[in-house]
């Protein structure tokens, strides 16, 4: 394959009905030290999956992963299924840790997270492991501008959450080379050293 021998995936109107929804069940959500609104959250794990060749369904995927987790469990599982398809609500349920409240707690969380992600197909691995590069490379910004203060706002503190990407890069550098997993690992390295 050469450089930009193959067509870029297609977005249709069903992203753009994607987007509109995401912005939606997302208005009152803001990133956890930044206070940025969330849903730039969820533009720059879309934006990752694409540049990473991801299709429609993966983009749409992108932008809802976190929608059964935060914004209604059941209920929105159940309307992404209806509005965007089996393949889409297929992988968001794959990026979801919990659609409980109260939430499991966070260290049996993050171990069942890991372990969904060896046996997990690409398509659920490129949305996965862009949102964990993502949510890293945000703690990095954050830690420049507010310093080791920023890792009060984790429930695994520093440890536990360098801990999680850690166990994250290793179970999915186990599944073959991953650009993505590569880029995560530079970042946690960076973080690892502050």
């Amino acid at each position: 394959m050469t450089l930009n021998s193959e067509l870029p995936p297609k977005l249709t109107s069903r992203f753009e009905e994607a987007l509109i929804y995401a912005t939606q069940l997302h208005a009152c959500q803001i990133r956890k030290a930044s206070g940025v609104p969330y849903i730039s959250h969820l533009l720059s794990v879309t934006a990752l999956v694409l540049e990473d060749g991801g299709n429609e369904d993966e983009a749409i995927a992108a932008l809802l992963h976190d929608a059964i987790e935060d914004q209604g469990g059941d209920k929105i599982r159940q309307e992404i299924y209806q509005k965007f398809g089996e393949s889409v609500a297929s992988i968001v349920e794959e990026c979801t840790e919990s659609d409980t409240i109260p939430k499991p707690p966070w260290k049996e969380r993050k171990l069942a997270a890991i372990a969904r992600l060896r046996d997990a197909s690409p398509q659920v691995r490129r949305v996965i492991i862009a949102d964990k590069l993502h949510n890293a490379r945000s703690i990095l910004v954050d830690w420049h501008r507010y310093g080791e203060e920023i890792w009060t706002r984790f429930k695994g503190g520093k440890e536990g959450t360098l801990w999680f990407y850690r166990a994250i890069i290793e179970s999915d550098r186990n599944r073959g080379f991953n650009v993505l997993t590569e880029e995560l690992d530079r970042v946690v390295k960076q973080l690892e050293i502050l």
